[in-house]
């Protein structure tokens, strides 16, 4: 069975020092300098559209491969189980699942923005 879908922890990570540095400014605790000077890593700059991307080409990817497991499965491929066939369309359906709830919630939070008082 091929490799599923792998977490980048290093945006994460990178997105998270950003929050904390963005909130310390806030307070007026930490210069931006000071917290890099602390130790904590200087945070790249994570763009949404290209995380939206390629959480969008992941979902498609194993949607791609579980529909190639299920038909090498259906032709008769004796390296293919039942049982990984069943689970690479179970992870297909789910991550396509949250996409669409993603989804769901960007519409929300869009229509709440567009609705809000200047």
């Amino acid at each position: 069975m091929a490799s599923s879908t792998v977490i980048d922890t290093s945006r994460i990570e990178a997105m998270v020092a950003q929050l904390k540095a963005a909130a310390a400014r806030a307070q007026g605790n930490v210069e931006p300098a000071a917290s890099v000077a602390q130790g904590e890593k200087a945070a790249t700059r994570v763009d949404f559209a290209d995380v939206l991307k390629s959480s969008l080409d992941q979902v498609n990817d194993s949607q791609k491969a579980a529909a190639k497991m299920s038909q090498s499965f259906a032709l008769g491929d004796n390296s293919v189980n039942l049982s990984d066939v069943m689970i690479a369309g179970q992870k297909a359906s789910i991550s396509f699942q949250t996409s669409i709830q993603v989804r769901n919630k960007l519409v929300s939070a869009y229509r709440d923005i567009m609705t809000m008082q200047v």
